[in-house]
């Protein structure tokens, strides 16, 4: 399964990700990625140590959670 849309707070963090008509909070998510639920992502750690969801990296970049519409 791949996140389809995004919804994101006022700062533009991503807070929300969508996949087969589902909902799923980015906490979920990012332990779906952790299990292999979720294609074309991987989880990483920023500087502060916080986890978030990162595209797989490839040559289009019409995938990458940045591009993809919102809900």
């Amino acid at each position: 399964m791949n996140i389809e849309r995004v919804k994101r707070n006022s700062e533009g963090d991503i807070t929300d990700v969508m996949f087969n008509n589902n909902i799923y909070s980015i906490d979920e998510a990012i332990m779906m990625a952790k299990e292999g639920k979720i294609e074309g992502v991987n989880v990483a750690k920023s500087r502060t140590g916080k986890e978030y969801l990162r595209s797989n990296p490839d040559d289009s970049e019409n995938n990458n959670l940045d591009s993809l519409p919102t809900f």
